[in-house]
């Protein structure tokens, strides 16, 4: 399995763009490579150790807990990683 984590915050519209891009991107993998992504939605504002970390780079996509971007989310990177990820 592999986890895409998106750290963010409420009302953050480049937190909401990044979701768009990886929830289109997992949608656009064949359903097999699909089902072995799990996304996981964090947000600085309820976690003090996220917020000190990451406050000023949000969005941030990690991948198995790995930086993989942060402000704007390229889908063809974030294709590109997943499916090596995923093998």
């Amino acid at each position: 399995m592999t986890t895409v984590t998106l750290i963010g915050k409420p009302d953050c519209h480049l937190c909401e763009v990044a979701s768009d891009v990886v929830d289109a991107v997992v949608a656009e993998l064949p359903d097999a490579a699909a089902e072995q992504i799990e996304i996981v939605e964090q947000s600085i504002s309820d976690d003090a150790t996220l917020y000190e970390r990451w406050w000023e780079k949000i969005p941030v996509v990690l991948i198995d807990g790995e930086l993989h971007a942060h402000w704007r989310v390229s889908p063809e990177r974030l294709r590109s990683a997943l499916e090596e990820a995923i093998g």
